[in-house]
């Protein structure tokens, strides 16, 4: 009776995270949510089976993104996937700029948002699971299948290109200000 008690309460804790992060790698949200509910239904069958020293989130969204993947390639939905590396995260980064009530902040949130839109896929994604999610750099580099290095390189070259983005707007920016007085 607990087990039922406890995965009702896992289910209930990361359900709206999966669909989230699902509908950010696929644009099929019913699909995602097979995927999710699949990926609930191999947890209960094996439940005696899993590792219980797993990081129960990065887990599940390692889960439903290979979930995801396999649908996909099982179904031709997109181009011929052929592995989790073609998967386009779809997630658009989007501050409530709406709550700020200060115009030269609200300006800067519209840009670091539009920024982050611009990054690769996988740049956004890997700053989604790490700043987003919380998950580590070794469950980032699990998730996308890779060693530590790679996920850490990934991470690493989407701040270097916000940094730099960001620093040639705001120079040109002061630039443009210093003219105009």
């Amino acid at each position: 009776m607990g087990d039922e008690r406890a995965f009702s309460k896992l289910f209930e804790k990361y359900y709206n995270h999966l669909v989230h992060y699902g509908n950010s790698i696929s644009s099929f949200p019913e699909k995602v949510q097979d995927c999710i509910q699949d990926v609930f239904t191999d947890i209960w069958v094996y439940r005696q089976n899993l590792d219980e020293s797993v990081v129960v989130k990065a887990y599940l969204l390692s889960s439903v993104r290979k979930r995801i993947s396999r649908l996909q390639e099982r179904d031709h939905i997109f181009r011929q996937t052929t592995s989790i590396d073609s998967i386009n995260f779809l997630f658009d980064f989007s501050i409530e700029y709406h709550l700020i009530t200060d115009e030269e902040t609200t300006s800067k949130v519209v840009r670091i948002n539009a920024l982050l839109n611009e990054l690769p896929p996988r740049q956004k994604e890997a700053l989604y699971l790490r700043y987003y999610q919380g998950l580590t750099v070794e469950q980032i580099a699990d998730n996308f299948q890779v060693n530590y290095q790679s996920a850490n390189n990934i991470l690493h070259r989407a701040l270097v290109k916000l940094r730099k983005e960001w620093k040639h707007e705001y120079l040109l920016i002061l630039l443009l200000s210093s003219n105009i007085h």
